[in-house]
């Protein structure tokens, strides 16, 4: 089974779904996982089921042997594809750096060359005994950058 047959015979029903593919993976066992996002909402349980049952329309079982599983990309996981970082523009996000650094930001702006991202930091201002609340906006070019995920905040 390869991907580009599976992305084909799905585009249509999911992007009439106003969702998009995150990734798609298929094991050597025929393992079949397909991770969605929507648009403009949450990827709901409806989603996941109509596009399980569109696939097993256009995918024989007694021909091709898998298993098979539609979900969403969820809030734990880093951002994979454009429309992710798109969608997600003006929130909270961590920002994993190559080097180890790790910011917490708000994300500005995103194309396929880098990110751009708001966040605030306590530095020495000239003339300040104490350090001051600084606010920057940066743009990193994605190379810099190992992951970029949303930020949940637990109160």
């Amino acid at each position: 089974m390869k991907i580009s047959d599976i992305i084909d015979a799905m585009r249509d029903e999911i992007v009439a779904r106003n969702c998009f593919i995150v990734e798609i993976n298929v094991s050597r066992d025929n393992d079949v996982e397909i991770v969605i996002e929507s648009e403009n909402a949450e990827v709901t349980l409806e989603d996941c089921t109509e596009l399980s049952r569109i696939f097993e329309e256009k995918f024989d079982r007694n021909v091709e042997d898998y298993s098979l599983t539609v979900g969403s990309a969820g809030l734990d996981r880093p951002f994979k594809v454009p429309e992710q970082f798109k969608k997600a523009i003006g929130t909270a996000v961590e920002v994993s750096f190559k080097g180890g650094k790790k910011l917490i930001a708000e994300l500005t702006d995103a194309d396929e060359n880098g990110i751009e991202i708001k966040y605030s930091c306590k530095e020495t201002v000239e003339g300040k005994k104490k350090k001051e609340m600084v606010e920057h906006v940066e743009r990193f070019p994605m190379d810099a950058v190992n992951s970029v995920r949303p930020h949940i905040e637990f109160e």
